[in-house]
């Protein structure tokens, strides 16, 4: 991977690894279904944080698929897949803090019960996804994304369960309301790394595709 991130190796394609193919099917099929649960759950507890969750099972799905679909592509679109990942994790936090701001105003208090219900049965499907994806967590700037996306739903599940259990023991819904801050706050902390990353891999491959090209071509380009 060092070599690579150098740029020594960009143009060559790495084998896909089938059992790498398996998890991310795995993780898409399940994010799919608790997308489904926790927007149902979301909407008729009325909590913030299950509702941002909801979303974010929603973006994981589609970039396991996107993963899933550049995984047999050239390099060049690993950090082309992590860069689009980055910007939709961003848009996610963006969306969790304007969920939980609108929250505020209404004061709408959530149904505890349910919250933590759909957080536990949240946290056992994504606790299961990120055991089988750890292998993963340092590979390019694509699994890396996939990696800080798994971790960050099973610490945004905790932080559910934990809200129910606020809510219920204060009866108000500042708990469920700190929640989705802090996930919201969380996405756009990782969004930033992901993207630094793909930029950082992306002029690794324009660099070594200049030293490729024939000198007339760069200098027309520099031109």
């Amino acid at each position: 991977m060092a070599d690579c991130c150098s740029g020594s190796c960009a143009s060559a394609k790495p084998p896909v690894d089938p059992a790498y193919r398996r998890v991310l099917w795995f993780a898409l099929l399940v994010n799919a279904a608790m997308f489904g649960v926790e927007l149902i759950g979301g909407w008729r507890s009325g909590s913030a944080s299950l509702l941002g969750d909801a979303t974010d099972f929603l973006g994981d799905a589609a970039n396991y698929g996107i993963s899933l679909f550049v995984l047999s592509l050239a390099p060049i679109w690993r950090p082309r897949s992590a860069l689009f990942k980055g910007l939709t994790m961003a848009g996610f936090g963006f969306f969790v803090l304007a969920t939980a701001a609108w929250h505020l105003i209404s004061a709408k208090l959530p149904e505890a019960r349910t919250m933590g219900i759909i957080g536990v049965a949240a946290l056992a499907a994504n606790g299961l996804v990120a055991a089988l994806l750890f292998a993963y967590r340092n590979g390019d700037s694509d699994m890396r994304a996939v990696w800080l996306c798994t971790r960050n739903d099973v610490v945004g599940n905790l932080a559910v369960i934990g809200a129910a259990l606020g809510v219920r023991t204060t009866g108000g819904n500042l708990p469920d309301l700190v929640v989705a801050t802090i996930m919201g706050t969380m996405s756009l902390t990782s969004a930033r790394s992901i993207i630094a990353l793909a930029f950082r891999e992306l002029k690794a491959f324009r660099i070594e595709a200049m030293a490729a090209a024939p000198t007339d071509t760069v200098e027309l380009k520099r031109r």
